[in-house]
């Protein structure tokens, strides 16, 4: 089978690897669609601390259950399935108090073991999700990164009357639109720097006045000459850069939320006073905590457009093509597809 690998930091390689058997409780997957994800792209460049080289790369893919290995109903062979990359001891702390995505031994695919830029993957069967057939295959691809946003919206709570601000309009703030405006109705404000990105915003749900392109307009001044009285009760970082949280922390509303998925080392300068006068709420936000449902319900009910989000479909074999695109066009581009093609 033919896998891309990075050997090492800034080598990127397709390489014909052997077929990997299923284990006890595992089953392999011959994968049709996988997403490149911004962690794919600091896993090339060596600034990814968790993982170890060579490695298989990919954890956002799709495709059909092909073999079980012991212990695996072989009913499920045939099976349409997006893979949840997460895989947790289930003993430890964190497991028992539902919280599987900061396992004591966290283990993910494309990550801590191979994943799934690869025309099969092993995974247990636990992990692969039966994707209802009215799912496009592309869509079910991207089912890991709304998994994400789920895990983040979960971990602040969303109130009814909530008044929501997001900063960046990548892959990760525009599908936080989407479910904050779609799913829980909320009225939602996202940012961004480039014209291109906002547009994608709007095919997003975001009304014409909830866009703000802060290389035009001082986002405090922009929320309040829009209405919002004190500050947004729901922040979201979906950039991760330092000066956003300590932004963040000053625009709150008294009582605010504020959800971080960033892994930047750089620290953020915070005045405790800040935090404490506002007693505001940080959450941090991990991958995702078994929201592989959530989200199937979502996509299947017609709440969420993860098409809207997706740009460019490239042939597996053009990688290096697909990572220049991702990581160098982000005025064109949001998220991009590999095609690992069909044996139908």
């Amino acid at each position: 089978m033919l896998s891309v690998v990075v050997d090492q930091p800034n080598r990127l390689v397709l390489r014909e690897l052997p077929l990997p058997e299923p284990g006890p409780g595992e089953l392999r997957v011959r994968v049709r669609y996988a997403g490149i994800c911004g962690s794919d792209l600091h896993i090339f460049h060596g600034q990814n601390p968790f993982v170890s080289y060579p490695r298989v790369i990919g954890h956002e893919f799709f495709g059909r259950v092909e073999s079980v290995g012991p212990g695996v109903d072989e009913a499920r062979i045939g099976e349409r399935v997006a893979v949840d990359p997460v895989i947790a001891c289930g003993q430890c702390q964190p497991c028992r108090l539902g919280r599987r995505n900061v396992c004591r031994k966290l283990s993910v695919l494309g990550v801590h073991r191979d994943g799934g830029f690869s025309q099969y993957v092993c995974a247990p069967a636990a992990n692969a999700y039966r994707i209802p057939a009215a799912i496009a295959e592309a869509c079910a691809s991207i089912i890991e990164p709304f998994a994400v946003t789920a895990n983040v919206t979960a971990r602040t709570g969303v109130l009814g009357d909530d008044v929501a601000l997001v900063y960046g309009a990548g892959p990760v703030g525009l599908n936080l639109l989407q479910v904050l405006k779609k799913v829980y109705g909320l009225r939602c404000f996202i940012t961004d720097h480039l014209d291109e990105r906002l547009a994608l915003a709007r095919r997003c749900g975001a009304a014409e006045d909830e866009i703000i392109n802060t290389g035009r307009e001082e986002l405090g001044a922009a929320l309040a000459a829009r209405g919002v009285d004190g500050g947004p009760t729901l922040i979201y970082d979906a950039v991760g850069h330092p000066s956003i949280l300590e932004e963040a922390v000053r625009l709150a509303a008294p009582a605010g939320r504020i959800g971080l998925l960033g892994f930047s080392s750089t620290p953020s300068a915070i005045p405790q006073q800040e935090l404490t006068k506002k007693e505001l709420t940080l959450a941090a936000s991990r991958l995702n905590s078994a929201m592989f449902p959530t989200v199937i319900d979502w996509f299947e009910r017609g709440l969420v457009q993860p098409e809207a989000i997706i740009t460019h479909k490239l042939d597996f074999r053009d990688v290096a093509g697909a990572f220049d695109i991702a990581e160098r066009q982000p005025r064109y581009s949001c998220k991009v597809l590999l095609d690992f093609g069909s044996d139908e």
